[in-house]
C-alpha cells in the first residue's frame, strides 16, 4: 500500500524550526523521509534541535525579518542539501496587551514578522518553486485569525492578514504546480503554554470546556496536519486554512 504521506526525497524549509510547532512540524516530516533545513535566530537552540532531529536536520542561523538574506539563504540551501520543495512559514511574533497600549512599533514589529517577511521569503521561493512545476507553501496562522481574541491586536491582524495572502498567492500561482495553504493551530502545548495553564486553572478549564476534544493539541498535530499538506496526497487542495484545534472554533 502506497503511504499516503509519504515525503521521501523531500526537501524542506521551516522557519522557525528549532523550538514548539516548528520542531513538531520537522519532527514529522524527517519521520516520513524529508531532508529538513530549519531557521531561527538562535544557533544554540538549532543545535540543539538537530541533536535529536538526526542526521537529516540542517540548520541555518537566520533572521526572518532580515529580508535582503533571503535569497541567500534560500540559494545555500538549495545548494548543500537540493531543490527546496517545501516552504513551513512558522516563525512568528506575538505581543500581548491592551490594544489601546500598544504602540505602533509594538504593532510594526508583529507585523513585520508574522506578514511582511512571510511574503518576501514566499515571493523569494516561488521564483525557485514555479519554473520546477511544482512546491507546497504552508502559513502557519492561528484561531486568532478566525474570532476575536481580546489583547492580541497585532497578533491577531498580522495572522488573519495571512490567510488573505495564503488565498491571493494561491490563487495567482496555483496553475503552475505550486501549492499555497495554511494551517491554525488550536492551544498547543508547549512549556510556556502549560505554565500559563498551571496558573490560570479558570482559563484552562474553559479552554477545555470549548474544546469537544478535551485535550490541549501538541506539535506532532500540527506536524502531521503539515506533512498532509506538504505531500503529494494533497495535490488538489490549495488556498485552504485549516484548522487544527480539536474543535475549539465549533465548541460550544
Amino acid at each position: 500500500m502506497e503511504q499516503i504521506n509519504n515525503l521521501t526525497n523531500k526537501v524542506a524549509l521551516i522557519t522557525g524550526g528549532g523550538t514548539g510547532i516548528g520542531f513538531g512540524v520537522a519532527e514529522q516530516f524527517i519521520k516520513l523521509g524529508a531532508k529538513v533545513a530549519i531557521t531561527g535566530r538562535s544557533k544554540d537552540v538549532l543545535q540543539a534541535s538537530k541533536e535529536t532531529l538526526g542526521p537529516n536536520c540542517f540548520l541555518f542561523v537566520n533572521d526572518v525579518t532580515m529580508k535582503d538574506t533571503h535569497e541567500l539563504l534560500v540559494a545555500n540551501i538549495e545548494d548543500s542539501i537540493g531543490p527546496i520543495d517545501i516552504l513551513v512559514n512558522n516563525a512568528g511574533k506575538h505581543c500581548k496587551k491592551p490594544s489601546l497600549e500598544t504602540t505602533d512599533s509594538e504593532f510594526q514589529a508583529v507585523i513585520d514578522t508574522n506578514l511582511t517577511s512571510v511574503f518576501a521569503l514566499t515571493r523569494t521561493m516561488l521564483k525557485y518553486m514555479i519554473p520546477r512545476g511544482k512546491g507546497s507553501v504552508i502559513n502557519i496562522s492561528s484561531m486568532a485569525a478566525l474570532y476575536g481574541i481580546t489583547e492580541v491586536v497585532a497578533y491577531s491582524s498580522s495572522k488573519t492578514g495571512l490567510l488573505g495572502l495564503t488565498r491571493t498567492l494561491a490563487s495567482e500561482y496555483s496553475q503552475y504546480g505550486v501549492r499555497i495553504n495554511a494551517i491554525a493551530p488550536g492551544f498547543i502545548e508547549s512549556k510556556m503554554f502549560l505554565n500559563i495553564m498551571e496558573k490560570d486553572p479558570a482559563r484552562r478549564r474553559r479552554i477545555l470546556e470549548r474544546t469537544p476534544a478535551r485535550r490541549f493539541g501538541k506539535p506532532s498535530d500540527i506536524g502531521k496536519a503539515a506533512a498532509f499538506l506538504a505531500s503529494d496526497s494533497s495535490a488538489y487542495i490549495t488556498g485552504i486554512c485549516l484548522p487544527v484545534d480539536g474543535g475549539n472554533a465549533i465548541g460550544f
